[in-house]
This record gives C-alpha cells, sequence and structure tokens, in this order.
C-alpha cells in the first residue's frame, strides 16, 4: 500500500485574509491542479466533493473523492481528511491535511501538511510512482499559490 506524508510551506507577499479568500474557493484552487476535475461545494467550509481524473501509467484514473473539513478557524487553518474510490478500478485513496496561514511582516506562510493511502490497481504502480504523482501535485499547488499570492 504506498502511503507517504507530506509537509510544504511557501511565504507569499499577501495579507493571511486574501490568502484565505483565495485558499478557500475550491474551484479557484481545483483549477491549478490538473487531475482535478468536476469540484463542487455541498457546504463552505464542512463539505466537498471532487473528481480526480488522470492517466497513471497504463491505468487511467477517475476516482470520485469526498472531502470533509474536520476542523478549521478561519483565516488561520484547516483540517479536512478526502477519501474516494475509482471508477473503473476499485482502487482506494484517502488524504488527510492541513493548511495553515502564519501572518507575517513581509505577507503569510502557508503551510500544507498531512499524509496520504493508495489501494489497489494504481497501488500496483509502486510506492516511488505515487509518491512523484503526489510531489507533482503539491508542486502544481504551490507553484500557482505563489504566484497568485505573490503581492498584496
Amino acid at each position: 500500500m504506498p502511503s507517504s506524508t507530506f509537509e510544504r510551506d511557501i511565504q507569499v507577499g499577501s495579507p493571511a485574509d486574501r490568502c484565505w479568500a483565495v485558499l478557500t474557493d475550491v474551484e479557484r484552487v481545483a483549477g491549478w491542479v490538473t487531475i482535478a476535475d468536476e469540484v463542487r461545494e455541498h457546504e463552505y467550509l464542512a463539505k466537498y466533493t471532487v473528481v480526480l481524473a488522470d492517466q497513471f501509467g497504463p491505468f487511467s484514473v477517475y476516482a470520485d473523492i469526498d472531502v470533509d473539513v474536520t476542523d478549521v478557524e478561519e483565516h488561520r487553518f484547516i483540517r479536512f481528511t478526502g477519501k474516494g474510490k475509482d471508477r473503473k478500478g476499485g482502487s482506494s485513496i484517502r488524504v488527510e491535511a492541513t493548511m495553515a496561514l502564519e501572518e507575517q511582516p513581509s505577507g503569510t506562510t502557508i503551510a500544507v501538511s498531512g499524509k496520504y493511502s493508495v489501494l489497489g490497481t494504481i497501488a500496483t504502480m509502486g510506492s516511488s510512482t505515487v509518491r512523484q504523482k503526489a510531489d507533482g501535485i503539491l508542486d502544481e499547488f504551490f507553484t500557482a499559490a505563489s504566484e497568485e499570492l505573490a503581492a498584496a
């Protein structure tokens, strides 16, 4: 079962309240990540769904993910879980993550940490391949966040 933890942070020039407004706009943020598709907000800061669609080696992945916010302190941090299954191959995906914002004199530090696990067909690709895919998703997120939130 490929699973791993992740932790990254960046410093941006925007104040924490602007960062929060942008980073909790799920449709906007989903547009930063190429595998995110069909994003729906069911209840703001509480419940979302997203379809993850991608080619993963020889496998096509189309996974329905339910995202539940488990803890939130507005403008400071949000903690959530995402879990779901691939429609075609039965692989399951689970993510637990926290995003924290810390106001700095020159902007905001955005820190994201968590863990994920993958079971089923996708897992047969091996943990290093799954980790590379996860790292690529984080790269997309942080690159877009850096660009969008660079200046106040």
